[in-house]
């Protein structure tokens, strides 16, 4: 029911395209396209929905340009900012040639340490909490760029001239308190595996049986149907706006859309995330890599490919870690 060379028709937030036309209404006469928003505009009202056809606005190129500079610098900070603190956290973590005997180290940039067996304290898994909250931004960040431009980019088409920068930002926003809530979720799955004895000081999995399943589930879930759905969300930014409901123009619309896009986005990366506990939560190769790797398959024209030839990858990587563990 769209295309992106189309108008809106709207219902509160709900938004369907409709062509442009040169005057300040539909041509009814000789006009194909314009019928047809009229009958889809009508059978919405006849269906109860209150609707109008809203015809694009004219878009300067320099502001076009302003806004993607804009965006663009804002999440290369962003990503630069959560990479340089994952970096110092490593650089912590490694602690030269220490003997971590008996120790774990606290995720914290300034070398705390505590006995193995010691429980956890608020401090400790409030700075997991952050560790893993800033990874995930740094990890992510990238990948959602296209949609970030691209939904600031309807705003200005929609008319939304003097909101479309902060729709986008709190657009953001619902996007990455998904990942906040990720975050939680593996700060506990953490927590219990530490308790366990399942992790290194370096929060790296000491069973090669654990490891080898995981990487087994997250190669198998790369080829599942749930993953193929998810990532069809997420690859095609203008679609996902068309088909849950169109472009917001208020902050709570804006958060609920980025909250659904953010909720695809974890459907799509949470087992290639749940590898971090097999490979070392602060290894940086391994974050880089995964992180690419997320990157490829929600931005690029080959992504579910690559997603599958990674699951095949992983499956055999984690037969590989389930025999080493069972021999």
């Amino acid at each position: 029911m769209a295309n992106e060379s189309n108008g809106p028709v709207e219902d509160g937030d709900q938004t369907l395209k409709a062509p442009a036309s040169e005057g300040d209404g539909p041509s009814v006469a000789g006009d194909g396209s314009h019928l047809t928003a009229a009958l889809i505009a009508r059978k919405l009202r006849d269906s109860g929905i209150d609707c109008e056809i809203v015809h694009p606005v004219p878009i300067d190129a320099s502001v076009v340009r302003r806004d993607r500079v804009v965006i663009v610098l804002a999440v290369a900070l962003l990503t630069a900012l959560a990479w340089g603190y994952l970096l110092r956290l490593s650089a912590d973590m490694n602690m030269g040639c220490m003997d971590m005997t008996g120790l774990r180290m606290i995720p914290s940039g300034m070398g705390l340490m505590m006995q193995a067996e010691m429980p956890w304290r608020a401090m400790e898994f409030a700075l997991v909490f952050v560790m893993w909250t800033v990874m995930m931004v740094g990890m992510m960040t990238p990948s959602a760029a296209p949609m970030f431009l691209m939904y600031a980019r309807v705003g200005r088409q929609t008319g939304a001239q003097s909101k479309s920068l902060s729709a986008t930002v709190w657009f953001a926003a619902g996007y990455f308190l998904v990942w906040v809530a990720f975050a939680l979720f593996a700060t506990l799955v953490q927590w219990a595996l530490e308790r366990t004895a399942l992790l290194d000081f370096t929060m790296a999995s000491t069973d090669n049986v654990l490891g080898g399943f995981v990487f087994i589930a997250a190669g198998l879930y790369q080829w599942s149907r749930l993953n193929d759905l998810c990532m069809a969300q997420c690859q095609k930014p203008f679609e996902f706006v068309m088909r849950h409901g169109g472009y917001r123009r208020e902050a709570p619309g804006c958060v609920m859309l980025g909250l659904r896009h953010g909720a695809y986005c974890v459907g799509c990366c949470w087992a290639l995330m749940a590898l971090l506990l097999v490979g070392g939560v602060m290894n940086v190769l391994w974050i880089v890599l995964l992180a690419l790797l997320a990157f490829l398959e929600r931005v690029t024209s080959m992504g579910r490919l690559i997603a599958r030839l990674a699951g095949i990858v992983l499956v055999a990587g984690g037969a590989w870690l389930f025999s080493m563990g069972m021999s």
